[in-house]
């Protein structure tokens, strides 16, 4: 392989040249853009992207409020028919169990809730061939 020089092989003109007079006033043009205030360029796709964000979030709010309200509508307390069921069901469980949970707020509530007639009670009492079990109870 023979030798490379650069300064034997024929030069090629670039085809760039500077204007003349080019640089006589280069400083002053670049001192004076310098002073300008500069706007700031937000790029199209940029925006677009935020846009997108803010629809996207948007959107998983809207879709997550009926879950959010079907949550606090199922909450942690229970229906009178499901209570009932699971003590009814419930085989080591008896009245007294009960009656010992019961406070004096619970037992006043339970005044208020049953309202019986006379003629009612009377009914029951004369049906019932055991009266002294249901007094003592």
């Amino acid at each position: 392989m023979k030798a490379f020089k650069l300064e034997n092989e024929p030069k090629i003109k670039t085809g760039f040249k500077t204007p003349d007079y080019y640089f006589d006033d280069l400083s002053a043009k670049v001192l004076q853009q310098i002073n300008e205030r500069e706007v700031k360029v937000i790029p199209i796709y940029r925006r677009k992207k935020v846009l997108s964000l803010v629809a996207a979030a948007a959107i998983v709010i809207a879709l997550m409020i009926p879950v959010v309200n079907n949550y606090k509508a199922t909450s942690n307390e229970l229906d009178e028919a499901t209570l009932e069921t699971y003590l009814t069901y419930q085989s080591n469980l008896n009245q007294y169990d009960l009656v010992k949970e019961l406070d004096t707020k619970d037992i006043e509530k339970l005044g208020k809730n049953v309202a019986l007639e006379q003629e009612t009670l009377e009914d029951v009492l004369s049906s019932n061939p055991n009266i002294e079990n249901l007094i003592s109870e």
